[in-house]
C-alpha cells in the first residue's frame, strides 16, 4: 500500500509539471508602436490592474506581475509613488496601512526604511514582498509584459522617462496620463514613447492633436463605461488602440454573471484591450473570443 500510494504521488507530480508564463516580447521599440498603432495584426490584450492581484499576491508586487503572466498574455498596470528621499516605488496609496505592514505617509519614508516593510494581500494576509523600485520593476518586465505606468501627484514625469531611458523600456512601456496638458509635457520630454492618454470622444483627441500630441503616439483610454461604437471606429480609423476600464460595474457584471461572456462583447464592440481586477474569469473569456477570431500574436511565446 505504501509503495501504491507513493508511485501514485510521483506520477501525480509529473503531470503538474513546471508552471507556464506567457511572455511579450518586441524587437524594437518602431515593432511596439507598430502593433501599438494598428498596423499589425490586432490580438486583444488583457490589462492587469495593478498588476493583477489574487490571495497571496498583493498589488504592485514583482512576485503578483509573474503570477499574472501564468494566465495570459498580459499588459501590467503599475503605480509609482516617490520615497522621502525621491526613490521611485511602486505603490498606490498615499499612505502605507493599507497594502502594507508599515503605517503613514509614504514620502515620510526613505527607501531604506520602506525595505522594512512587507506587502499585504486584499485580505491583510501578509506576504514577504517588499515594495519594488520602479527600475526593478522595469527590468524583470522585459521581454515579458507590456507595461502602462500610473504616476502619483508629485511624481515629476521627467523622472518617469529617465527611468525608462536607463532600463531601455521603450520597447514595452506606455505612459499614463490624465488630461491634454500632461500628455503635451509627456511628449514634449519624449516623443518617441507612447502615451495612455484619456479620449471618450472626438474632440479629446482633436485637443491632443492641436496641442502637438500626434495620433501614432497615443493610446486612447476611453473610460469605464462601454463607449458607442462609433467612437472605437473613430479611433481605429486613426491607427489609436483603445483601453477600456471594466474596473467596477463591469467587472462586478461580468463576475455576476459568468455566462453572459461580459468581456467577449466589450471585445466584440470594439476595445483592443481590457483593463480589469478580474484576470482569470476576463482571461477565458479573451481566450474564447481568439480562438473563435482565430486570431495568432507573433510576438507571444510560452516559457
Amino acid at each position: 500500500m505504501k509503495f501504491s500510494f507513493l508511485l501514485l504521488a510521483i506520477v501525480g507530480i509529473s503531470f503538474i509539471g513546471p508552471t507556464k508564463h506567457h511572455y511579450i516580447s518586441f524587437k524594437t521599440a518602431k515593432e511596439f508602436r507598430s502593433f501599438l498603432n494598428r498596423e499589425t495584426a490586432g490580438f486583444p490584450l488583457i490589462s492587469a490592474h495593478r498588476g493583477g492581484p489574487m490571495p497571496g499576491f498583493p498589488e504592485n508586487a514583482i512576485e503578483t506581475f509573474e503570477n499574472s503572466t501564468t494566465y495570459q498574455p498580459v499588459i501590467i498596470e503599475f503605480d509609482v509613488a516617490l520615497s522621502k528621499d525621491s526613490v521611485l516605488v511602486v505603490m498606490h496609496d498615499d499612505k502605507l496601512d493599507r497594502t502594507s505592514t508599515g503605517t503613514g505617509p509614504i514620502g515620510s519614508y526613505t527607501f531604506t526604511e520602506l525595505q522594512k516593510f512587507s506587502l499585504k494581500d486584499k485580505a491583510g494576509q501578509v506576504t514577504s514582498f517588499k515594495i519594488p523600485t520602479i527600475e526593478q520593476v522595469l527590468k524583470w518586465g522585459k521581454n515579458k509584459v507590456i507595461f502602462t505606468i500610473d504616476i502619483k501627484r508629485g511624481v515629476p514625469y521627467a523622472k518617469i522617462v529617465d527611468a525608462v531611458r536607463k532600463t531601455k523600456s521603450e520597447t514595452n512601456a506606455i505612459i499614463i496620463t490624465y488630461n491634454a496638458n500632461q500628455a503635451a509635457e509627456v511628449h514634449k520630454l519624449a516623443p518617441d514613447l507612447m502615451i495612455s492618454a484619456s479620449a471618450r470622444k472626438v474632440e479629446d483627441i482633436e485637443r491632443l492633436n492641436s496641442m502637438g500630441v500626434p495620433n501614432n503616439r497615443i493610446v486612447a483610454f476611453v473610460g469605464t463605461a462601454a463607449p458607442d461604437q462609433v467612437v472605437y471606429k473613430y479611433l481605429h480609423s486613426k491607427g489609436i488602440s483603445c483601453i477600456l476600464g471594466s474596473m467596477g460595474n463591469l467587472d462586478r457584471s461580468a463576475m455576476a454573471n459568468p455566462n453572459q461572456k461580459v468581456y467577449e462583447k466589450l471585445l466584440a464592440n470594439g476595445a483592443d484591450m481590457i483593463s480589469t481586477d478580474e484576470v482569470v474569469l476576463a482571461g477565458k473569456q479573451f481566450d474564447s473570443y481568439r480562438t473563435d477570431k482565430k486570431l495568432k500574436f507573433a510576438n507571444l511565446s510560452i516559457k
